[in-house]
């Protein structure tokens, strides 16, 4: 059996995240250039096939557009390009908010999700904020508050948007201590990418996993002594 256009569009999606992680792992900068631009309109595009909602292809579009500007070191692109994820972030939390079905856990999980998301942003800010530039500090800081409040409301569709939500903070705060010069794990590009685009691709499948699929079941027959009524 051919596989369909979903199928063609996600394997063309894992192609190039092989060839930009590669690409990272060996240091070939070119790889990574050429392989980066295409990760997210594909995600996007197989997301389209599948029947994702237009605030799911839009969020993955704006990650696109920050994928394409920090693949510049100068700091107007930096700022522009956590814009464009910003805007992302967004485009997910109203997505998330008008979820119509929702397996996310009861409201003690959820408040625990809170809490723990919250103490983590604070955590996080105040151990970064005096390795940061001063001029990204505050900017760095209302990110990081999206993101997070992304991050807690990607448990709504169920677990596997919430592990990419989760992924996704990961990678982002891999930036930020990449800004702020703290230590980094050796390749720490390769970690990013890796983090971000798992994030992303868990994103896409834990909103897909909660779409209706259409009802096949036959409509119910009157039962037997069951009198049916039509009007004319």
């Amino acid at each position: 059996m051919r596989p369909d256009r979903g199928s063609l569009l996600l394997f063309a999606f894992g192609f190039a995240a092989a060839v930009d992680l590669g690409s990272l792992a060996l240091g070939l900068t070119p790889g990574h250039v050429v392989a980066k631009p295409l990760l997210m309109p594909l995600l996007a595009a197989y997301a389209y096939t599948r029947g994702a909602p237009r605030l799911l292809v839009a969020a993955l579009l704006f990650g696109w557009g920050g994928d394409v500007l920090l693949l510049s070191d100068a700091e107007p692109a930096f700022l522009a390009g956590m814009g464009s994820f910003a805007v992302g972030h967004v485009s997910y939390l109203v997505l998330f908010g008008r979820s119509g079905k929702s397996r996310r856990p009861g409201r003690p999980g959820r408040l625990a999700y809170g809490v723990a998301y919250g103490l983590a942003l604070v955590a996080a800010v105040v151990s970064l904020w005096p390795g940061l530039p001063a001029e990204l500090r505050l900017p760095v800081a209302g990110y990081s508050t999206l993101l997070t409040a992304m991050a807690w409301s990607a448990t709504r569709p169920g677990l596997v948007a919430g592990l990419g939500g989760a992924l996704f903070v990961v990678s982002d705060m891999l930036i930020a201590t990449g800004v702020a010069e703290w230590p980094q794990p050796p390749r720490p590009d390769l970690w990013i990418m890796l983090t971000y685009l798992a994030a992303q691709y868990l994103l896409v499948q834990g909103v897909l996993g909660t779409l209706d699929t259409p009802d096949t079941r036959p409509a119910p027959t009157p039962a037997d002594g069951e009198v049916t009524t039509s009007t004319a």
